[in-house]
């Protein structure tokens, strides 16, 4: 069996469906990456000094991206494009040897633009985190129980119910009770501090 540029050594399929594929991430391509060529030129200007090389970089992050999503179709594509920029640029500062500080600096920086929470988001998610707990602690024990159960490990009504060794309306009472009890409580505290501020 020959080999063509469609098959293997062996005459497999190596692109069940070339073209669909083919056409499936030109449509996504399309619908995707090229709308964030503002954010992509952006990010290139702010992080590469010469920006005579700029559109060239761009035009390199396009066939990165292109190539890889030939394999598999990324799910978040600004994330997947940012990155590829990032990833381009660190290997051209490996390449030239010389390392500028103002580089460093500059691809120190370039996690931030990837939609990672900052020191303001963190600390802000670490104090709802505080009050949902002490919110929860104020809960009747059954109740919390029954919660912690439902909204964190997941369970279902009939497992809880047989890890409480109640009825399944009995827990149904819980988890309404309880949920009532904990939006109260979340609600009267953001009302509070409206007041305060």
């Amino acid at each position: 069996m020959g080999e063509t540029p469609k098959t293997g050594r062996d005459g497999v399929d190596l692109h069940p469906d070339a073209s669909m594929n083919a056409s499936s991430v030109n449509a996504w391509f399309i619908r995707e990456v090229l709308p964030l060529e503002a954010l992509l030129m952006t990010f290139l200007r702010r992080n590469w000094s010469d920006s005579a090389e700029i559109a060239d970089l761009r035009q390199e992050v396009y066939v990165r991206v292109y190539e890889a999503a030939k394999r598999q179709i990324p799910d978040l594509a600004k994330a997947f494009v940012l990155t590829a920029a990032r990833n381009l640029l660190i290997n051209r500062v490996r390449r030239e040897h010389v390392v500028p500080i103002e580089a460093v600096a500059d691809l120190d920086t370039l996690g931030i633009v990837l939609d990672e929470p900052g020191p303001d988001r963190s600390v802000m998610a670490r104090e709802e985190l505080r009050r949902v707990q002490a919110a929860l602690d104020r809960l009747p024990p059954r109740c919390r129980e029954a919660i912690i159960m439902k909204q964190i490990d997941g369970l279902s009504r009939a497992a809880i119910a047989t890890r409480m060794n109640v009825g399944e309306e009995t827990v149904k009472r819980h988890l309404t009770n309880g949920m009532r009890a904990l939006a109260d409580i979340l609600y009267s505290e953001s009302e509070d501090l409206r007041r305060k501020s």
